[in-house]
């Protein structure tokens, strides 16, 4: 049996859940898959680096304890040394899950570049080096024979990319709209139960929903970036987020509530880009009062959804989790599953 090596570089909640998938499905996992999967590298800001060859116990990583570091062990250094583990590890996939940086998308397009250079292929769910680097590290991908897959950058484990590409293939898609950020979402949703802006956001936190600031939720720099992701991978837009117009949910009054209750209909965080006969692309992010039979209005929670206008099919709207630990290291897995597939592609075309 073949088998994958995979460098994870950041070791929070995504890529520690991808390597308890690893270590617990363990064989049946390979003989599901049709390949085996092995963590040959870790990096980690606390932890440091660890690169061993011939695969790393995860059971002994899970292990440590908050004193501990990856210099005590056979091949592990104090420092994280993200680039020289990616560049010098043996992994033939690098599984990127850092921070994702709105403004320029780095580390992680670095971390991106350098592993597409080394000719190692590439899956992450971090939105940054997707939206802003995309197109580069395409081409760099392709330069180099191996390849960049990003499934979870914009729905986490439910597969918005992939159903476009393949499920919706032949047909014209002319715009796209979505709740992309289940955060807003939630909020949104507490807010007609009464609560305020504020005291709904503090619950989302106690839940997990949102981080400690919750700005790039809350104004939609969170699904602006998404929104260019869907543009430029689903529609052969070009745009960057400057052409993603930006409104967030804070301006959401009570009293707008209230209104939109009224008139039977819910206040959403929408995403949206369309184009026109002319192939000119219209991308924003605003939220929108939507009537009760508009397939986005009855996502609750922190439920995402995207609707797909087709010509064929008119409107298909898919939904899922948008965000979780475990749902977004299936992301990851689903990424080196086509990441498998391509490269046997690649090699039965005997290229």
């Amino acid at each position: 049996m073949t088998h994958h090596d995979l460098a994870l570089i950041g070791f929070g909640g995504v890529n520690r859940a991808l390597a308890e998938i690893i270590r617990d499905r363990g064989a049946d996992l390979d003989d599901e898959l049709g390949f085996g999967l092995r963590v040959v590298a870790i990096t980690d800001l606390r932890l440091g680096s660890l690169m061993q060859a011939d695969g790393i116990d995860l059971d002994a990583v899970f292990a440590m304890t908050g004193d501990d570091s990856f210099a005590s062990m056979p091949g592990g250094h104090a420092e994280p040394r993200n680039d020289y583990v990616i560049r010098n590890s043996t992994a033939d996939i690098v599984v990127e899950a850092t921070f994702t940086n709105p403004i320029d998308g780095e580390p992680a397009v670095s971390h991106v570049r350098a592993a597409l250079e080394s000719g190692k292929s590439v899956t992450t769910t971090n939105k940054g080096p997707v939206a802003i680097g995309g197109v580069e590290l395409n081409r760099i991908a392709a330069d180099n024979s191996v390849f960049f897959e990003y499934e979870g950058s914009v729905m986490s484990g439910t597969p918005v990319l992939r159903f476009a590409s393949t499920t919706l293939k032949g047909l014209q898609i002319t715009r796209i709209e979505g709740i992309l950020n289940g955060t807003s979402n939630f909020v949104l949703g507490e807010m007609e139960s009464g609560k305020s802006l504020e005291a709904a956001v503090a619950e989302a936190q106690a839940l997990g929903y949102a981080e400690a600031d919750p700005t790039a939720d809350i104004e939609g720099s969170d699904v602006q970036l998404k929104v260019a992701i869907l543009a430029n991978e689903v529609l052969g837009a070009h745009i960057t987020t400057a052409d993603v117009a930006r409104t967030g949910i804070s301006r959401i009054s009570a009293g707008d509530i209230i209104a939109a209750g009224a008139a039977g209909e819910r206040w959403k965080l929408i995403g949206s880009v369309e184009t026109n006969a002319s192939g000119a692309v219209t991308a924003s992010v605003e939220p929108r009062s939507l009537p009760a039979d508009h397939p986005l209005a009855g996502i609750s929670g922190a439920t995402n959804a995207v609707s797909f206008t087709t010509d064929l099919l008119g409107t298909v709207t898919v939904s899922g989790p948008g965000a979780g630990r475990m749902e977004t290291a299936y992301a990851l897995l689903s990424d080196i599953i086509a990441i498998d597939e391509r490269q046997r592609s690649f090699a039965g075309a005997g290229r």
